[in-house]
């Protein structure tokens, strides 16, 4: 009897232990199942958190009245959204001065607990440069800059585009016009002058209208070009009657570098052609808008976003181009365009981004009688504007290849200034 129970309880035993083990063996994987998706959930939210902890800051110069911070406005909220950002994501700055009141406003932005701010007028650069010494943390990036690849600053960067291309291309559309108003008889090809509204004598100006004029000379070889300035980039009075003042003159076409809605509206009045910047103006000038170029500054706030996200280096100075759709042209308002020149413009951009076609090909233009072989440009911008690099190469001015912002400041024959006092 003993002996029955002692095997009795031996066989217990084996059973039990052998239950264990199952037991065990059937809880390992579970509790290796378990570990494998916390790893993975880990990973996931954290990239998630990255981005949906991202704030981002945005200081415009003026607000949606002006065109040119209208385009930086939409390039915001499109990059914004592309993203996948939520209104509370980012803050607009509108109407900030390039003044202490824009250092104040980055401040104020960096406190508020934006990881990028953005700034978007040439002016802003120096309250910039301040607020980013100050927060270190924070990136700083600046439009239409000059000194971030000087300044050595790893929270500061400076972003242009070759809009320069842009405005060669619709200079053609405005050559295209001429001669078809030459053909027409409205005039004579020896009166073909375009005029054109600038804000100040920079170089930013000076590259936008000397290409401009470049690429209407391509097709009308008599065209001409005087300039007036206004000494403000937005100034809807003094636009107007500068481009009233070029008619009066004679200009038979008009654009501008200027952010107002003055110019093109002067023009819908005297029913005189017009090329505008920074967007269309057909709805309200739909008797003598051309077509329009603008930077779409969309790519670059997009680069930048995913640059620190992903914990990659931004560049000191970025320079967007036609191939990055960082250079767009509107649409070309036929109604009022010369025949053919949508598909003349397509020519000359697949030129442009083949390389086959340089903007400031020497060979195009002279100054003072001359062929430009060497040009000392001020590309490393010091307090006196010393000129500092050799830009001509392989027979062109090489715009925006020493640094993003246009350095193109030379006065080429066929243009004439009005004024120069800005």
């Amino acid at each position: 009897m003993k002996k029955i129970i002692a095997l009795l309880m031996a066989l217990c035993m084996v059973f039990a232990l052998c239950a264990c083990g199952a037991q065990e063996e059937a809880e390992a994987p579970a509790e290796d199942a378990a570990e494998a998706p916390a790893e993975d959930a880990a990973e996931a939210p954290a990239e998630e958190n990255a981005l949906a902890d991202l704030k981002l800051g945005f200081i415009f110069l003026h607000d949606e009245n002006s065109t040119y911070d209208l385009n930086f406005i939409n390039a915001a909220k499109e990059a914004c959204a592309n993203l996948g950002l939520t209104e509370d994501q980012y803050i607009f700055r509108t109407n900030i001065p390039e003044s202490e009141e824009c250092y104040e406003a980055a401040c104020e932005l960096a406190d508020e607990g934006c990881d990028i701010i953005f700034a978007d007028s040439f002016g802003h650069e120096d309250f910039m440069i301040q607020a980013a010494k100050e927060f270190p943390d924070v990136i700083f990036c600046h439009s239409t800059g000059t000194r971030a690849h000087t300044e050595g600053l790893d929270n500061y960067h400076n972003a242009f585009a070759s809009i320069y291309e842009g405005r060669y291309l619709a200079g053609i559309a405005a050559g295209m016009k001429l001669n078809e108003m030459i053909e027409a008889g409205e005039f004579t090809a020896d009166e073909a002058k375009i005029g054109y509204v600038g804000a100040f004598t920079y170089a930013e100006v000076i590259s936008g209208y000397t290409s401009f004029y470049l690429g209407a000379k391509s097709v009308c070889p008599t065209a001409t070009m005087e300039v007036t300035f206004t000494g403000s980039w937005y100034d809807e009075t003094a636009e107007k009657e500068g481009a009233n003042k070029l008619i009066s003159n004679g200009c038979k076409l008009i654009s501008q570098h200027a952010d107002s809605m003055g110019a093109p509206t002067a023009c819908e009045t005297a029913g005189v052609p017009n090329v505008s910047y920074n967007g269309s103006t057909i709805e309200a000038c739909p008797n003598t808008f051309i077509i329009s170029s603008r930077i779409n500054w969309a790519p670059y706030y997009e680069f930048v976003v995913n640059a620190y996200l992903n914990g990659e280096e931004i560049p000191a100075d970025w320079t967007g181009t036609i191939s990055t759709d960082s250079v767009l042209l509107t649409d070309v308002n036929e109604a009022v365009a010369a025949e053919g020149t949508a598909e003349a413009i397509e020519e000359a951009k697949a030129k442009l981004v083949s390389g086959e076609l340089q903007v400031f090909d020497t060979s195009t233009f002279t100054v003072g009688g001359e062929a430009l072989t060497s040009y000392m440009a001020d590309v490393d911008t010091d307090a006196d504007y010393t000129p500092d690099t050799e830009v001509i190469e392989n027979g062109a001015f090489m715009e925006s290849k020493f640094r993003s912002a246009p350095y193109f400041d030379v006065q080429i024959d066929g243009i004439t200034l009005l004024d120069t006092q800005f």
